[in-house]
């Protein structure tokens, strides 16, 4: 990786020039990239997280219009007396 402050300005050619301003916008172009690729990322598990949030408070909406409960500890429902089958 080329940096400037490995050159002072007077040994700084015609043609080197045009490479380091080259090589300095590849880098910016990198870290845009990533930079981008993080909020990106981030937003989606923002976006997922908040869609989880909702389904999971639908469901419990549900199950207490059916008159199901959830015992502490077990993920598998349970009918309330004198309901179902």
């Amino acid at each position: 990786m080329i940096q400037f402050a490995e050159f002072r300005p007077k040994s700084i050619s015609r043609h080197l020039l045009p490479l380091l301003v080259q090589t300095l916008l590849q880098q910016m172009q990198d870290k845009f990239q990533t930079m981008s690729d993080q909020i990106i990322g981030r937003n989606i598990l923002n976006i997922m997280s908040t869609r989880i949030d909702d389904l999971e408070k639908n469901i419990a909406d549900l199950m207490t219009q059916a008159g199901v409960e959830e015992i502490e500890g077990v993920k598998e429902p349970q009918v309330k007396e004198g309901q179902g089958s």
